[in-house]
């Protein structure tokens, strides 16, 4: 089955709640009929009976407590997805596996709750790999339902892409926020390491997750971020930014068709007036791919140890041969392994001092989403930035021949997630232009050819 979902086109995010027509219940309303429009075929939520039910009680306590608009949180009516792996008070806790949920449950997760203190509608648990890693769940990608939507935050990319809710949270331990955004056409933001809590989540590997978000357009993103970053300091407007391609062994793992989508809009920017600086880097990136793998494998089988010894039957073969390719690594070699994330992120952080560099620019993966769901895709474009903690903002930019996004990963300097996020506002902006005046220009050469 092949289909093309289409986003809703409602008010720009943020802008309607301040409306004084702008009704809670009416946006419920819409949103059941998209459900039902939608989600049998993409399944980017855990199922919940009752979900509209639940909502209409959330939106008339929500419209309740602010009916001034003026007195209204910064985020109020705005949807909110949460990846399943993340606990929400009133919902279980399933993380894509079978378990009984008694046993993943806890506190509700900070993330969420600073998002419902700021007025979002927690629409629901968004369809998660089994605990963060690669055993797929049934999401589809919008876009194409024959392809995948990535992983591990699958149904949190995808429900923002089908206009399902505003706003996903998902999280990233490989390239588990970054690759679904760009598979899926949406915005993705992994944060510096830290930067936004994770309690209440289920690990995978504590000294690589990182929280991290989805929405439509950049400025969404940073309204988010404003709400969930710790010590959160506005950038104002930013200087153009000067841009490095990291060139070498890292690079070349993209597909060529990702490799030359990215040298064109790298060219587009180029062309626009933007500096671009060609860097050799990561000559040792096997080494740096092996040790990430060592970590999550190894912090993995320690996370799920209790768990494992309990329900080791009920595990999901890839999950299954994780845990126990972590069980063989000693302390330790672990130990080890973990003392060089931040000797990779100095390394990083001085090649960009040395070459003036305010970001880094790659292909987000390495390609476009793979036919199939039994796979989500290759994370390798994401995790040397996931290993070294720096920030990491997905953009859109552009289909191939068969109407499958490809994106761009924009990776800033540590704990500068302001900065980065104003200057990804840029360049979303740079490259929405240049397309405008590509299908302007195309339209005109058309027109003069009928002539």
């Amino acid at each position: 089955m092949k289909a093309m979902i289409q986003s809703r086109a409602d008010e720009p995010l943020f802008v309607r709640s301040q409306s004084e027509t702008f009704s809670l219940g009416h946006l419920v309303n819409l949103l059941e009929a998209r459900f039902a429009e939608v989600e049998p075929a993409v399944h980017a939520f855990v199922e919940e009976e009752g979900r509209f039910d639940r909502l209409k009680r959330q939106a008339a306590t929500l419209e309740a407590r602010y009916p001034v608009p003026a007195d209204r949180p910064t985020m109020y009516g705005t949807t909110l997805g949460v990846k399943d792996i993340l606990n929400v008070d009133g919902l279980p806790t399933i993380a894509g596996t079978v378990p009984p949920t008694e046993a993943l449950s806890g506190p509700e997760a900070e993330a969420v709750s600073q998002l419902r203190a700021a007025g979002v509608l927690v629409v629901g648990k968004t369809v998660t790999t089994e605990f963060g890693y690669f055993a797929p769940g049934p999401t589809r990608n919008p876009h194409n339902l024959e392809h995948t939507p990535g992983g591990s935050s699958s149904g949190s990319a995808a429900a923002v892409a089908a206009g399902l809710c505003d706003v996903a949270l998902g999280t990233q331990t490989i390239g588990s926020v970054i690759r679904p955004g760009a598979f899926c056409g949406v915005v993705s933001f992994k944060p510096s390491y830290a930067r936004i809590s994770r309690a209440g989540m289920i690990p995978l590997s504590p000294s690589l997750d990182h929280l991290g978000v989805f929405t439509s357009v950049v400025n969404d993103l940073r309204v988010v971020a404003r709400v969930l970053c710790h010590d959160w300091h506005p950038a104002g407007v930013a200087d153009r930014p000067i841009i490095g391609i990291p060139e070498g062994p890292y690079l070349e793992k993209a597909s060529a068709e990702g490799l030359n989508h990215f040298r064109q809009r790298v060219g587009v920017l180029e062309g626009m007036g933007y500096t671009i600086k060609r860097v050799k880097t990561f000559s040792d990136f096997n080494a740096i791919r092996e040790r990430h793998h060592l970590i999550v494998a190894g912090e993995a089988a320690r996370v799920h140890a209790k768990w494992f010894s309990e329900f080791v039957d009920l595990y999901h073969p890839t999950t299954l041969a994780l845990v126990r390719r972590g069980q063989e690594i000693s302390d330790e070699t672990l130990i080890e392994a973990i003392k060089g994330i931040p000797i990779l992120r100095k390394q990083l952080m001085e090649l960009m001092q040395e070459h003036h560099l305010d970001m880094w620019i790659t292909p987000a993966a390495p390609g476009t989403a793979p036919k199939g769901l039994e796979s989500t895709g290759d994370p390798v474009m994401n995790l040397p930035w996931t290993q070294s903690g720096l920030p990491a903002i997905g953009i859109p930019a552009g289909v191939n021949k068969k109407g499958l996004p490809l994106g761009l990963q924009l990776v800033g300097r540590w704990n500068e997630d302001e900065r980065l996020l104003s200057q990804a506002e840029q360049i979303e902006s740079s490259l929405a232009k240049a397309a405008l005046g590509h299908r302007s220009g195309n339209n005109h050469r058309s027109r003069g050819a009928e002539r």
